[in-house]
């Protein structure tokens, strides 16, 4: 019996059909990521509102102190 050689075209099919099959899971996982990304970007923001519902300081001196924060960043 003689080995039956595949020829290009039928290993570029089959390479496509790889790289499309990893891109969809790719695709997937990076959906995914950035599900969690939002869940955690909410979670924080319900976390900060709850921190200033709690604190005994103004809206105007939180923002005060966040831009105080920001400025000695630059």
């Amino acid at each position: 019996m003689g080995r039956r050689s595949i020829s290009i075209d039928e290993k570029i099919s089959k390479q496509k059909e790889v790289v499309s099959a990893m891109k969809d899971k790719y695709d997937s996982a990076l959906n995914e990521l950035n599900l969690l990304m939002k869940k955690k970007q909410e979670l924080q923001g319900k976390e900060l509102l709850n921190a200033f519902v709690n604190s005994n300081k103004s809206l105007d001196e939180i923002l005060a102190f966040m831009s105080e924060n920001e400025d000695e960043k630059s």
